[in-house]
């Protein structure tokens, strides 16, 4: 086995032990009133998007990596989108 697939099995575990982490987090907050379906919908989106992506690549691999490189994106993005309505308003 190369470091290669062991780093990739490394990242994987440690998405999949965030997003638990998530999820308990939010079903916990959402049973004591303090946060709205939508914050748990967004907290989802990368489960739903390597889904997705590893039924469109060829393999899961790529689908991870794909993950990966569009989560960070999007942060971007929503950083961004965040930080011009700061300022605006």
């Amino acid at each position: 086995m190369s470091v290669l697939n062991i780093a990739l099995y490394v990242v994987f575990a440690l998405m999949g032990l965030g997003l638990l982490v998530m999820l308990a987090s939010g079903v916990r907050s959402l049973m004591f009133g303090k946060i709205k379906m939508l914050s748990i919908g967004l907290a989802a989106v990368p489960l739903l998007l390597f889904v997705v992506l590893g039924l469109a690549l060829p393999t899961w691999t790529d689908a991870g990596i794909m993950t990966i490189v569009l989560s960070l994106g999007l942060t971007l993005v929503a950083l961004l989108v965040s930080g011009i309505k700061n300022l605006i308003s």
